[in-house]
């Protein structure tokens, strides 16, 4: 697992998530812990690095 920081595309607040370096290529939605909104996150690893990292907001 890899904690990674980033800001919430909603209330702009620094959050962290855990991301699973287990899985090569990823995408799921989660909840702001801040603001509860759900967000859309892809994450691709590369040699067990994180090589692609986006959260975006979904539209409602």
């Amino acid at each position: 697992m890899l904690e990674h920081e980033f800001q919430c595309p909603y209330c702009w607040e620094s959050i962290t998530m855990l991301l699973d370096r287990s899985v090569r290529q990823q995408t799921y939605v989660e909840d702001c812990e801040i603001c509860c909104n759900p967000i859309e996150i892809q994450v691709a690893f590369e040699n067990n690095e994180l090589h692609a990292f986006e959260a975006n907001d979904i539209e409602q």
